[in-house]
């Protein structure tokens, strides 16, 4: 049975890109799959500290790109500490055929909940292909190709960039509802139409997609 890992990180409960990881998750649910969803918006990741640092460290130094062998690299208490942290939620991502991430821009990029969550699962020359990652963005203005505010769009392009540089995963789908402040910022409300347009298109999109890969599945030994 394949696995999905939801993330969910919009400050909002009842969020576009909560919506959107929705219309997926339930298309995959759909399709026979399992899924793992954690809230981390309501539930928030800690920061990394030094004992993290010190992990990678000894990953570097002795070499260590296997995730089954990160333990070895912990010995201090405290990494003992960090590993605390870093364990349940590298676990679920590693289980993962999968990843879903709602990430709503804030400030042209990515909430802090997760950053803080990226940072913690991240370990040098890190390999996660072949899961498949798949980003629901919500932006209040427009932001796809072609328009003037494109070359801010350090959320979902960050994230596709992050993913193909860092995991060796080439394929992240962005999948974005726009001018979301049209329905509070009189200086947009003549494009509330448009906005409503690439909401429905982007829970259409959402669903196709939940559908049609639930069947990915990362190869394990054993």
């Amino acid at each position: 049975m394949s696995h999905l890992l939801h993330l969910d990180s919009s400050a909002r409960t009842d969020s576009f890109t909560r919506r959107l990881g929705e219309a997926f998750a339930e298309a995959w649910e759909g399709g026979g799959g399992e899924v793992t969803h954690r809230d981390l918006a309501a539930d928030p990741v800690p920061p990394i500290r030094e004992g993290w640092t010190r992990i990678c460290d000894t990953l570097l130094r002795e070499g260590i790109t296997d995730i089954a062998r990160y333990p070895e690299a912990v010995g201090t208490e405290q990494e003992r500490e960090a590993w605390a942290v870093v364990r349940p939620l590298l676990d679920e991502l590693v289980a993962a055929d999968a990843v879903l991430i709602g990430a709503p821009m804030y400030n042209f990029g990515v909430p802090a909940a997760l950053k803080a969550w990226i940072d913690q699962v991240t370990f040098p020359k890190m390999v996660l292909a072949p899961r498949r990652f798949v980003v629901v963005a919500a932006h209040g203005g427009a932001y796809g190709p072609g328009t003037p505010r494109a070359p801010y769009d350090h959320n979902g392009r960050y994230l596709s960039d992050f993913f193909r540089g860092h995991y060796a995963v080439e394929d992240t789908e962005v999948i974005a509802a726009e001018l979301v402040n049209s329905l509070v910022d009189p200086a947009l409300a003549g494009r509330v139409t448009q906005h409503r347009e690439s909401v429905t298109g982007a829970l259409h999109r959402a669903g196709e997609l939940g559908a049609k890969l639930v069947g990915h599945r990362v190869p394990r030994e054993g």
